[in-house]
């Protein structure tokens, strides 16, 4: 989300041409977005074998989208501000339009990872401008509240879509399609865009280009480094490349933005105690909740033999669970205030991950679906007063930079933890197969599964991490965030 959102979305006055056309066009582009950050993970054991993936590169998967994804979101979101938001909109949607055939014809896993990242380029242009639009095109009051609340549902009911959809399109056509559905959504949406959507005016000022490829170029090098350390070592000449090259880029990118006049990000953004604090728990969340859906998703199939549609299936209780709790906590944190939820989500969270540290190669479904419940209550309960500390007492013109900062976090968040998680589970799962002394289907899966729940509890600290944190440094806001801002904000999650 680019930082004037929240401005447009007070004062924008200007009207769509077909309100109901252009409801249909931002939303459905919505959903494709935040449906392929889940779709691909149920069919990632199907992928592995089709493809021949190492286990090292098979988390690229994931982190190669979010990483583009997370690290390009307030670039893309300036780039509309500069060049108009409904331009923008159509290249983010074409970029992933193009991306996604490309990867559903991926011969290789090379192939495929890269445009996984052109996927979340893409997404990153697409995802801020769409709900800029709804100021641009939306009066404000009742036409605009309606527009958010369905863009609202398709960034909730994303996720669940994305695995039913997954499983669906993986156990009956082709894990292929899972790439392939993109293109003729994608293609609807571009040619109604210019009948149903207003151009924004744009605005004078340079975009911080420096800044947006140094930092997503040291993340790309610090999760490289991360992984390659379960293949090689962490002593090795490319892992050790990686890592200082990371950090160079990293130290580049913090000069380029206290020196920058237009700063990508700015930093005194940080200088809020509770914002900062946000932020570092959101870091947390992503990591916890990224590494729950890769890991659990791996031991469903490859360990309990289960189909891509019945695993995507036996997720849906965790995203209703988020999206309950979530709806319960926007719904009386005006009364109770943040600091009840800021402590019970984490809390819940570490529960279950705890929990789910105990799943064997014998275990049932019932055996997952209480952690499964736990952690998604924990996770809802988390995201709505999340994003109310993120933005309370920000400038109007900073709100839309505060929230956006929140979900490049998670994403973020999510694939460095999940690249650290990836090297923990599989040296502690060819440990445990070595200490067996076996070779047997039984024993890989014991060693397997040991893997994952060995990322599990790591998972639980860094939760509890989390939960540390929201006690210690975050502090009750002395006044609520404008309505504006936290219906803005709490759509991004």
């Amino acid at each position: 989300m680019s930082t004037t959102d929240v401005s447009e979305l007070s004062h924008s006055n200007t009207e769509g041409k077909h309100l109901g056309l252009a409801l249909a066009v931002i939303s459905g582009a919505q959903l494709m977005i935040v449906l392929d950050a889940t779709v691909v993970n149920v069919a990632i054991p199907t992928i592995h074998h089709a493809l021949n993936f190492s286990p090292t590169n098979l988390e690229w998967l994931i982190t190669a989208y979010s990483l583009t994804f997370g690290g390009l979101l307030l670039f893309g979101g300036r780039t509309g501000d500069l060049y108009g938001k409904r331009r923008m909109f159509m290249i983010g949607i074409a970029i992933f339009a193009v991306s996604s055939l490309v990867g559903g014809l991926a011969t290789n896993d090379l192939w495929l990872i890269i445009t996984r990242g052109l996927q979340g380029i893409g997404g990153a242009i697409a995802a801020p401008t769409a709900l800029s639009l709804i100021a641009t095109n939306f009066a404000e009051g009742r036409e605009r509240n309606r527009a958010m609340g369905v863009y609202a549902a398709m960034s909730g009911g994303g996720g669940a879509v994305g695995l039913l959809l997954g499983g669906i399109l993986t156990s009956y056509v082709s894990w292929r399609w899972i790439f392939f559905v993109n293109v003729p959504i994608a293609a609807v949406v571009l040619l109604l865009t210019p009948r149903a959507l207003n151009e924004s005016k744009s605005t004078s000022g340079h975009l911080d280009v420096p800044g947006a490829l140094t930092v997503t170029a040291g993340m790309l090098a610090l999760v490289y480094g991360l992984s390659n350390a379960s293949s090689h070592s962490w002593g090795s000449t490319s892992t050790l490349i990686s890592l200082v090259s990371a950090v160079v880029l990293l130290t580049a990118f913090g000069f380029i933005e206290r020196r920058s006049k237009e700063p990508l990000m700015p930093l005194s953004i940080f200088k809020n105690r509770n914002r900062s604090g946000s932020f570092a728990m959101m870091l947390c969340i992503g990591i916890a909740l990224f590494s729950m859906f890769y890991f659990l998703t791996q031991y469903l199939q490859n360990v309990l033999g289960w189909s891509p549609i019945r695993t995507g299936v036996g997720f849906l209780p965790m995203t209703a669970g988020i999206i309950v709790a979530a709806g319960l906590a926007s719904r009386y944190v005006g009364k109770i205030g943040i600091r009840v939820p800021l402590l019970v989500g984490p809390a819940a969270a570490t529960i279950g991950m705890l929990w789910i540290t105990r799943i064997t190669v014998t275990s049932s479904y019932l055996d997952i679906l209480g952690p499964l419940v736990v952690i998604a209550l924990g996770m809802g309960f988390s995201f709505v007063p999340l994003t109310l500390a993120a933005v309370s007492g920000v400038e109007s013109n900073e709100a839309g930079l505060a929230s956006a900062l929140l979900n490049t976090m998670q994403q973020v968040g999510g694939a460095l933890g999940l690249a650290v998680l990836a090297t923990v589970a599989i040296d502690a799962a060819n440990a445990k197969f070595q200490s067996l002394h076996q070779t047997t289907i039984l024993a890989r899966n014991v060693a397997t599964t040991h893997g994952y729940t060995t990322a599990f509890l790591l998972a639980a600290g860094i939760s509890f991490l989390g939960f540390l944190i929201s006690l210690i440094v975050i502090r009750v806001p002395t006044r609520a965030p404008e309505a504006a801002n936290v219906a803005t904000t709490a759509v991004s999650h």
